[in-house]
């Protein structure tokens, strides 16, 4: 691409690199100039303009942009996104559903390393999108790119997102008390609050004592498809109340700690296949915490690992929640 000044005469069919302010009105850069366009332009008493002009090897930003778009998601509608319409260069992807997004980070390191005026931006890996949520951006800088150059990253990048739809449309929060006339409505309402956004419904109240025969009797009663425990007294080890009370109900625990913060004593594991998750107290909060990027996967039916909780400390240091009952400083 041949980017630089040059005679008004000699640019017509070029595009406008930068935008310019007229007597009788504006010309956009990007704008592939016209013969009128340059009559309005010497009649401003201008003689030279910026202007990109592309070469035979070149494709230009909007098309590139639409390829290389459509190399990342070849199939939208079995993705799960939607892609914008190219402009400017740029090519927006969004959610077709609630659900978490999964990104091959290499491929998209790898298409980004290619070449500098090839850029592709995304949300995190996992994060939780809504229905329309913008989750990736395909920007061309320039106004053109070799063909080559894109070809390649249209290679690198191949299907390197989709989104994981929620699987899990039913849920029930077994809060225990060790004060009987302790409420439960906060945990529950934010609980509701959390599932709402992938569109998972929760059953009504249930409140049992802080009891590991208690609690496993209203685990085994549960027929939801997903189960969260949130307790009265922290759960502070493995073999502690509420862990202990899934193994009584015929369960298994899978992973108990998790290097974030707020977060660290959660656990998950499983009863009769279906996803149980023993919440950490900081889940009272509607304020994010490690529980949020542990329960949003299962609720995708995405597969979590003790290593992939060990992966989660970068990056796990999150805002603290000044309604704990103890604070990092304090």
């Amino acid at each position: 691409m041949k980017f630089g000044p040059v005679s008004v005469s000699e640019a017509e069919g070029a595009i406008l690199a930068h935008s310019l302010g007229l007597p009788d009105g504006r010309l956009r850069k990007g704008r592939v100039l016209t013969p009128d366009d340059l009559k309005r332009i010497t009649g401003a008493g201008l003689s030279e303009v910026t202007v990109a002009r592309l070469e035979a090897e070149d494709l230009h930003e909007d098309v590139a942009a639409d390829r290389l778009a459509k190399a990342i998601v070849p199939d939208p509608e079995r993705a799960g996104l939607r892609l914008g319409q190219a402009s400017t260069g740029r090519v927006n992807i969004y959610a077709t559903a609630p659900g978490v997004i999964e990104v091959l980070a290499d491929r998209i390191d790898a298409l980004n390393a290619l070449h500098p005026m090839i850029t592709v931006a995304t949300v995190p890996a996992w994060q939780r999108a809504a229905i329309n949520g913008m989750i990736a951006t395909v920007k061309i800088i320039s106004y053109g790119v070799p063909k080559a150059a894109l070809e390649a990253a249209c290679l690198a990048g191949q299907s390197a997102l989709r989104l994981k739809p929620a699987q899990h449309k039913t849920a029930r929060l077994i809060q225990t008390t060790i004060d009987p006339e302790a409420k439960g409505e906060k945990g529950q309402a934010v609980t509701k609050e959390r599932l709402d956004r992938l569109g998972v419904s929760l059953a009504p109240e249930c409140q049992v004592r802080h009891d590991v025969s208690a609690l496993a009797e209203a685990l085994r009663a549960t027929q939801e498809e997903l189960v969260l425990i949130l307790t009265g007294s922290a759960t502070s080890d493995p073999y502690d109340v509420a862990p202990e009370a899934l193994r009584q109900a015929g369960g298994e625990v899978i992973h108990f700690g998790m290097p974030v913060d707020p977060g660290n004593l959660l656990f998950f594991g499983k009863l009769n296949d279906r996803p149980v998750i023993g919440l950490p107290g900081c889940a009272r909060s509607p304020a994010m915490n490690g529980a949020d990027w542990v329960l949003e996967r299962l609720i995708c039916d995405v597969k979590v690992a003790p290593s992939d909780i060990a992966r989660m400390g970068v990056g796990g240091l999150l805002k603290e929640i000044p309604m704990r009952g103890r604070l990092r400083e304090a």
